[in-house]
């Protein structure tokens, strides 16, 4: 539990910084792969319909994401980051991955090495939604799944 106040810290930190709420940096990270449904963007948040709504609303009067119709249903949206909000997140993320990163230092590079295998592990058993394609796939590679 103190290890998840501890990240989830890190990253309230960096948003303030960046002048977002923990919140719409999640979201900012989630649409740098690609464009999101609603509802995908609920379950990969773990949000109620209404509580995306509010997080997209009050991120888009930010000027950061934008509505557009979902090429295969045209009664729904989705949503993607405006070249304001993609700048934002690519710097956001790089910062927060950089404090992060710092988090194990007292640790050795075979510590750090297993850690970061074990924590891997434990994503996938637990079936987290994949955010970032290319380290999601570099994490099954090395579980060999």
């Amino acid at each position: 539990m103190r290890s998840a106040f501890l990240v989830n810290a890190v990253y309230a930190e960096s948003s303030r910084e960046h002048g977002i709420t923990s919140q719409q940096g999640q979201l900012l990270c989630v649409l740098m792969a690609q464009p999101c449904g609603m509802g995908e963007l609920g379950a990969i948040l773990g949000l109620a319909k209404s509580s995306v709504t509010g997080l997209v609303d009050r991120t888009e009067r930010n000027g950061l994401v934008r509505r557009e119709p979902d090429p295969r249903d045209s009664r729904a949206v989705r949503v993607a980051l405006t070249p304001q909000g993609g700048g934002l997140a690519a710097k956001f993320y790089a910062e927060t991955c950089r404090r992060i990163e710092k988090l194990p230092a007292g640790l050795d590079a075979a510590e750090r090495g297993a850690l970061a295998s074990l924590l891997g592990r434990v994503v996938l058993d637990n079936k987290v939604p994949a955010v970032f394609t290319e380290l999601d796939e570099g994490a099954l590679a090395a579980h060999g799944r």
